[in-house]
């Protein structure tokens, strides 16, 4: 594959994370020496270890550069004005298109891979990345609770069943190379069906009594 090359209006920190993250997926965590991320992204050795430390410091950014995408929908400025359905919709579709990705699935591969190996380099996965997001969705929920919006509950618990919901068997799929991503009407509807459950439940409601 020809390198890729930083170009003028990049800036090298993102040059060397997205050269990193093709090098990972490609040839392992194990594998992948910071010569062969070099060769692929330009730069320097010193360059790579000031920035990020060494090779477990490269792919915790990485997995943090992804959170950071994922958790975008759901700043302040973005879900203010918006009802809980309209919020978990719009967070939903793009949580999914940021799991479905493939930096994130290569991510996901490398930490069920190396979690025997290298514990620490996977606890720094999940809490960066799957944790993080379920931190904030939490956030979200509990400002909906306040309102009155949802039922008191373990608002940590909740955030984790939505998560759970997008991120279902679909995405084992894709990871485990069974089929490919899935396309935007997938999306829409997979993330409408977990919005619709999440908020409503699948019980028929109960009569209530004359």
């Amino acid at each position: 594959m020809a390198a890729t090359r930083m170009e003028p209006n990049e800036s090298r920190r993102q040059a060397l994370l997205r050269a990193a993250a093709e090098v990972f997926f490609e040839q392992g965590y194990v594998a992948t020496s910071i010569d062969a991320i070099i060769e692929r992204a330009g730069g320097s050795k010193r360059n790579i270890y000031s920035e990020f430390g060494n090779k477990e410091g490269l792919f915790a950014a990485i997995v943090r550069e992804n959170s950071d995408s994922a958790l975008s929908t759901l700043d302040a400025g973005d879900v203010e004005g918006l009802d809980l359905r309209a919020t978990l919709t719009v967070f939903g579709r793009h949580l999914m298109e940021v799991y479905m990705s493939p930096p994130v699935v290569g991510i996901y591969r490398i930490a069920v891979t190396e979690a025997n190996r290298f514990p620490e380099l996977v606890k720094a996965f999940y809490e960066q990345g799957p944790g993080r997001t379920t931190s904030r969705l939490a956030e979200v929920l509990e400002l909906a609770r306040a309102r009155g919006d949802i039922r008191a509950g373990n608002s940590e618990r909740l955030a984790e069943h939505f998560v759970g919901m997008i991120r279902d068997n679909l995405h084992l799929q894709v990871v485990l190379g069974l089929r490919p991503a899935p396309s935007q009407e997938e999306v829409h509807e997979a993330v409408g069906s977990a919005v619709e459950v999440f908020l409503n439940g699948v019980a028929t409601p109960l009569t209530p009594p004359d």
